[in-house]
C-alpha cells in the first residue's frame, strides 16, 4: 500500500504545486493544468506520427526537462506512464522503478530546485532514500542531477551567456545562474558527461529561465531562453516543446537571430499563444505574452497557430509560420487576413506583405532619439527669440538652435511626436488597448527629446492633422500591433502600416471601406484596439506618462 501512495491518493489531495510561490524571475514555477495542456499536445503530435500509438504506453521513450524548478513536468510524464504502462509491466514497484531510472531525466536550474524537483518525482529529497518511490537509484540524485557550475568569464562577461562578472561572481554562498545546458562547448558531449555515453532523449520539454537579471532589470534584462531553445536543438530530439516568452514573435533585445532562425523552421508544427501570461502563470508579471511551440524533428510543414485569451474562443488556423514579404510572426490568425486586405490594396498582389518603398509609412518615422537628446535631458527657460521648444518627458523646455546637432531638417516643418514608450496598464495585458500613447501635432520651431519619435515632415498643418487622424483609427494602430514585440514604439512598428493621403481627416470608417475588411474583421480589431480621441493639437504634459487604464 505504500507504495502506491503517490498514486492512489492523488485524486484526493489537494496539489501542493498549484499553491507554491515563485522563488525569483529565473524559477517561475509552471502550474500542473499548463504542463498537462503541453503534454497532451506532445501526445496528439506523437499519435499521429505513429499510426495512433500512445506514448504513455512506450516503455523506450526517454524525457528530459533541463531546466526543471518543480518538477512539474517530469512528475506528470512519470504519472501518465505509470497509467500507460500498467499492461507492460504490470507490477507497480517494477514499473515505477523502469520508468524513473530509464525514462526520466531531468537537469536542476538551482541547488533548491533539485531538491524540489526530486521530491516531487521521487517523494524525497534523496532519490535512494527511505521514503522514495524509487527502490532503483545508488546514488541521492536519481536522474535529476544538479553540481554548482561558474561562468566562464571574458572581458567582464561570461562567454556563453553574458552575464556580468560584475554582478554574478559573487562567492560560493550564493546562486551562480551558470545552467549546465547553455555554458557547454558541446551540449551532445555534455548530457553523455551527465547522464551516461550515447544517451539520447525523445523529448525535451519545459519551462526555462526567461530573463539575466544581472543588472538589467525587468523590461531591460537581457534574454537567455532562447539559448536554451537551440541548445535543445541541438540535442535532436525527436520532439521539443517549450513554453517561453512571445516577444520573439516580432523582435526583442537580442532576439533577431534567433526570430529569424524560429521563423525559418519548418519543424515547429504548432504554436499556443497566449495573449496575456496572467493566464498561463497567475501573478507574474510579464508583458507580450507567452506561448509554447511544439518542435517535431522528423516532419516538417505548416504550423498550427492557435491564439487564446481569457474567454475568448480560441482561434486556430494551419498556416506557414513565416508570410511571405512579412519579417516577423503575425501573431494573430485574424490578424493575417486583415494584414492580406490591407497589402492587397497596396500592392495589387495576393501573396506578399510587403508595402512598396512609397507607401511605407516607417519612412516618416524618425530613429530613436531624431534630435540627440536623451530621455533625461530637461530643456531650460526660453532666453532668446531663437530658442527651439523641446517636447521633454514631462513637460516642455527650450534650447538654443545651435545646440541641435540632428534632425535639422525638421525643425522648420510641421511633424508629429508619439511617445517611444507605450502606454500601459504597468505588467498587465488587457484587451482592447490604445498600442501607442496619443500623437500631437508639432509646430514648426519645435523639437523632442528621446521621450518621443518624431513623425514627418510635413509642409502644412492641415497634412499634420490629417496624418494624426490616421494614427488614431484603430485599423492603423492594428497594424502597428502585429509588429509591435513590446511596450516600445519603435520606427520598425511601423512596417505594416501604409501612407495614405494627407489632403483630408481619415476615420475608420474610410479604412475598412478602402479595404474592404468583413464585418468579422472590424469586431476583432474593435475588440482588440480601443478607442483614441483627439481634442485638440496641441502638447498635453501627461501625454509622457499616460496609462491606459480599464
Amino acid at each position: 500500500m505504500n507504495n502506491q501512495v503517490s498514486f492512489t491518493l492523488r485524486g484526493r489531495n489537494p496539489d501542493v504545486l498549484t499553491c507554491i510561490a515563485n522563488l525569483s524571475n529565473d524559477e517561475v514555477f509552471t502550474p500542473p493544468e499548463f504542463a498537462n495542456r503541453m503534454l497532451g499536445t506532445l501526445a496528439e503530435a506523437w499519435a499521429a506520427a505513429n499510426n495512433g500509438a500512445n506514448i504513455w504506453a512506450n516503455s523506450s521513450v526517454r524525457f528530459l526537462d533541463p531546466f526543471t524548478k518543480s518538477g512539474v513536468f517530469l512528475r506528470e510524464i512519470t504519472y501518465r506512464l505509470t497509467k500507460g504502462l500498467a499492461t507492460e509491466i504490470p507490477d507497480l514497484q517494477q514499473r515505477v522503478d523502469h520508468i524513473l531510472t530509464r525514462q526520466v531525466f531531468g537537469i536542476a536550474i538551482t541547488h533548491l530546485t533539485s531538491l524540489l524537483a526530486r521530491r516531487s518525482v521521487y517523494c524525497s529529497k534523496h532519490a535512494n532514500g527511505p521514503h522514495s518511490i524509487a527502490k532503483g537509484f545508488a546514488s541521492e540524485t536519481g536522474n535529476i542531477w544538479f553540481e554548482r557550475m561558474e561562468h566562464t568569464w571574458v572581458e567582464g562577461r561570461c562567454r556563453f551567456c553574458g552575464a556580468s562578472q560584475k554582478t554574478l561572481d559573487r562567492g560560493e554562498e550564493l546562486e551562480t545562474h551558470a545552467y549546465a545546458l547553455i555554458h557547454s562547448e558541446n551540449v551532445k558531449t555534455r548530457i553523455s558527461e551527465l547522464f551516461g555515453g550515447g544517451m539520447q532523449f525523445d523529448v525535451i520539454i519545459g519551462n526555462p529561465p526567461y530573463q539575466l537579471d544581472d543588472g538589467g532589470f525587468g523590461t531591460s534584462a537581457a534574454p537567455i531562453y532562447q539559448l536554451f531553445v537551440q541548445q535543445a536543438k541541438a540535442l535532436e530530439p525527436r520532439y521539443l516543446t517549450m513554453v517561453i516568452p512571445s516577444r520573439w514573435f516580432a523582435g526583442g533585445k537580442g532576439l533577431d537571430d534567433f526570430r529569424e532562425s524560429m521563423l525559418t523552421d519548418n519543424r515547429i508544427r504548432s504554436i499556443d499563444d497566449y495573449l496575456s501570461a496572467a493566464d498561463v502563470f497567475p501573478g507574474v508579471g510579464l508583458k507580450g505574452g507567452v506561448n509554447f511551440f511544439l518542435w517535431d524533428r522528423d516532419n516538417p510543414g505548416q504550423c498550427q497557430v492557435s491564439t487564446h485569451f481569457k474567454d475568448w474562443p480560441v482561434s486556430t488556423s494551419t498556416r506557414p509560420i513565416l508570410e511571405q514579404g512579412a519579417d516577423v510572426f503575425i501573431r494573430f490568425n485574424e490578424g493575417l487576413s486583415i494584414l492580406k486586405r490591407v497589402a492587397a490594396v497596396e500592392t495589387a498582389q495576393s501573396n506578399s506583405l510587403l508595402l512598396p518603398e512609397d507607401k511605407r509609412f516607417d519612412r516618416l518615422v524618425s530613429s530613436a532619439r531624431a534630435f540627440g537628446f536623451r530621455t533625461f535631458f530637461k530643456g531650460k527657460a526660453k532666453k532668446s527669440h531663437g530658442d527651439l521648444l523641446i517636447y521633454q518627458n514631462g513637460g516642455k523646455g527650450y534650447v538654443p538652435r545651435k545646440s541641435v546637432a540632428a534632425g535639422t531638417h525638421l525643425i522648420n516643418k510641421w511633424k508629429l511626436f508619439a511617445g517611444y514608450a507605450a502606454p500601459g496598464t504597468g505588467n498587465k495585458d488587457t484587451y482592447p488597448h490604445r498600442i501607442i500613447s496619443t500623437p500631437f501635432v508639432g509646430e514648426p520651431g519645435s523639437i523632442s527629446s528621446e521621450t518621443y519619435l518624431c513623425i514627418g515632415p510635413f509642409d502644412s498643418k492641415t497634412e499634420a492633422e490629417s496624418v494624426l487622424s490616421y494614427l488614431c483609427c484603430r485599423l492603423t494602430r492594428f497594424l502597428i500591433l502585429l509588429h509591435k514585440p513590446s511596450q516600445h514604439v519603435t520606427r520598425k512598428v511601423y512596417t505594416f502600416v501604409p501612407t495614405q493621403d494627407w489632403t483630408k481627416p481619415w476615420t475608420d470608417g474610410d479604412l475598412y471601406k478602402k479595404y474592404g475588411l468583413t464585418t468579422r474583421e472590424i469586431a476583432f480589431i474593435e475588440g482588440i484596439v480601443r478607442p483614441m480621441e483627439i481634442t485638440g493639437d496641441l502638447f498635453d504634459e501627461d501625454t509622457a506618462d499616460e496609462s491606459d487604464d480599464e
